[in-house]
């Protein structure tokens, strides 16, 4: 029962990072790691944060370009 549980859980930041490795385009980002937690728009451009077992990782999106991404940890003191 607790290998279920734990295939149920949100993936790692790295796990994260390998799925998106290659993707450039807004759409492809979805289709491979679904919809973000959490999105804030600024005009064109878009931040898309995706939470994970240990911190998150964020998409700097413009337009449909993915543009960036940076990983931080879930706990504000760290």
């Amino acid at each position: 029962m607790a290998v279920l549980l734990v295939g149920c859980g949100k993936p790692s930041k790295e796990d994260l990072v390998r799925k998106a490795e290659g993707i450039t385009q807004k759409a492809d980002l979805e289709k491979k790691l679904g919809k973000p937690d959490d999105i804030a728009k600024l005009g064109p451009m878009e931040r898309w944060t995706y939470r994970a077992s240990n911190g998150e990782l964020i998409f700097v999106i413009v337009g449909s370009a993915v543009t960036l991404q940076a990983t931080g940890s879930s706990d504000p003191k760290k």
